[in-house]
C-alpha cells in the first residue's frame, strides 16, 4: 500500500506554486501590454510599410530579402508611427503646429458623430491636466457602502439646479485595466479628498492597490 503524501509537503508545493504564479502574473501582464501598445502602434503604419518593405525586399533580395519578415515590418511600422507621434508633438508647440490644430480642430467640428468623440476626448485630457477648482483631483467616495471606498477621478464641478449646491462628476476606473469604469455623480461634501495625483491613483488602480503610499485619507472631514 502506498503511503500517503505528508501534509507539509502538500503545503510546500502549494506554496511554491503560488510562489511561482505571483512571479509570473506581473511578467505576463507587462508583456500582454507591451504586446498591446506593440500591435497597436505598428497597425497604424502597417498599410504603407508592408508595400514599402516588400518593393525594397524585391528590389535588393540578395542583401535586404529579410525585410519581407513580418517582424521586421511590425518593427519598422511602430517606430514610424512613434517618429509621426513624437514629430506631432513637436510641431504642436510651434505656432504653425498650433494653427493646423486649430484647422483640423474645424474640419472635425463638421463632422456629426467625429466632432462629439474628438472633443469629449480632448476635453477629458485638458481637464486631467488641472484642478477641477473647488476640489481635488483624486477623491475617494463611498462605494459600495459608506463604510468603504473607491479611488475616483474628479472630471468637473457641477452645480445642483435650484439648490445651488456642489456635485463633482466623479470617474471611478477599474482594476486592473483603467480605461474601463463608470460615472458617478456625487455631492462634494461626501467626497475624501486626497493629495496623489493621477499618476499615483493610476498605480495604485493598476497594481490592484499593491502600489501606493504609505498612508491615505479614509474617514471624510464632515465625520471626523
Amino acid at each position: 500500500m502506498t503511503p500517503a503524501t505528508p501534509a507539509p509537503q502538500r503545503a510546500s508545493l502549494q506554496r511554491l506554486f503560488i510562489t511561482g504564479l505571483l512571479t509570473l502574473l506581473p511578467l505576463w501582464l507587462t508583456w500582454v501590454v507591451v504586446k498591446f501598445v506593440f500591435v497597436l502602434l505598428s497597425g497604424i503604419s502597417s498599410p504603407w510599410v508592408g508595400p514599402l518593405s516588400r518593393r525594397i525586399a524585391a528590389s535588393f533580395p540578395a542583401y535586404l530579402g529579410w525585410f519581407q519578415a513580418l517582424w521586421v515590418q511590425n518593427t519598422i511600422a511602430m517606430l514610424a508611427t512613434l517618429l509621426v507621434i513624437l514629430g506631432v508633438g513637436v510641431l504642436a508647440r510651434r505656432v504653425v503646429g498650433q494653427r493646423l490644430l486649430r484647422w483640423f480642430e474645424a474640419l472635425i467640428a463638421r463632422v456629426p458623430l467625429a466632432n462629439v468623440i474628438y472633443t469629449s476626448s480632448r476635453k477629458l485630457l485638458d481637464i486631467l491636466q488641472t484642478k477641477p477648482g473647488s476640489t481635488q483631483r483624486v477623491v475617494l467616495i463611498d462605494f459600495p457602502h459608506r463604510d468603504m471606498k473607491s479611488i475616483g477621478l474628479v472630471t468637473r464641478v457641477l452645480r445642483e439646479e435650484g439648490t445651488g449646491r456642489e456635485l463633482a462628476a466623479v470617474y471611478v476606473p477599474t482594476t486592473p485595466n483603467p480605461t474601463s469604469g463608470y460615472l458617478e455623480v456625487v455631492p462634494v461634501e461626501l467626497l475624501t479628498p486626497t493629495d496623489w495625483t493621477v499618476d499615483q491613483a493610476m498605480s495604485f488602480i493598476i497594481s490592484g492597490g499593491a502600489v501606493a503610499p504609505e498612508t491615505m485619507p479614509f474617514t471624510r472631514a464632515m465625520d471626523r
